[in-house]
């Protein structure tokens, strides 16, 4: 008996370890500009425009086991040269999640980040946009009891595999507007 404990002890611990790496919430507000937070709608800003551009080539990424899923593409984005893209599909599995999501309706906004290091989920669909190089992912994922997502956030880590594709788009397309907040 006295062999079995160091055992017993260890099973317990790594027990406790997961019991304890749980799901958290933080709230951060976002206001690089209070001025232009408390600006008003501009007329000069139509309320809904188009960037008409085509596909110049698509790029099938695919990611292995344990990778930081957002550095990974951000890996791909820098050695594929890649300005400006668009999120076409996305599969596969993580091992754990961070995510950001919107918690009000009113200037400043406020993000709500939240993260579960031991949370395994499918992925469903990343969608989002590449600008002048920066990457903007939303990412939906599913456990067996429901499906969430948000604004993908470094240390969300590949489980089985992922794989993405980017439809790439000529350097002219302007999506300088396409994610900021204060053209209005």
């Amino acid at each position: 008996m006295k062999r079995l404990w160091p055992a017993i002890a260890c099973v317990l611990l790594v027990a406790d370890f997961r019991a304890n790496a749980q799901q958290t919430r933080q709230e951060v507000t976002r206001s690089e500009d209070p001025a232009a937070d408390a600006r008003p709608n501009s007329s000069k800003v139509p309320d809904v425009y188009a960037v008409t551009t085509a596909f110049k080539r698509v790029i099938v990424v695919r990611l292995k086991y344990k990778t930081d899923l957002l550095a990974g593409i951000e890996k791909i984005v820098k050695q594929e040269n890649i300005r400006n893209a668009v999120f076409l599909s996305a599969m596969g599995s993580v091992r754990n999640y961070r995510v950001h999501v919107v918690n009000n309706g009113d200037f400043p906004s406020k993000d709500l980040f939240v993260s579960d290091p031991s949370a395994p989920a499918d992925i469903l669909s990343v969608g989002g946009y590449v600008m002048n190089g920066r990457i903007h992912a939303h990412i939906t994922l599913a456990t067996g009891d429901k499906a969430f997502g948000g604004h993908l956030e470094s240390g969300t880590s590949v489980f089985t595999f992922a794989a993405i594709t980017l439809g790439v788009v000529g350097d002219d397309a302007d999506f300088s507007h396409l994610d900021d907040k204060t053209y209005r």
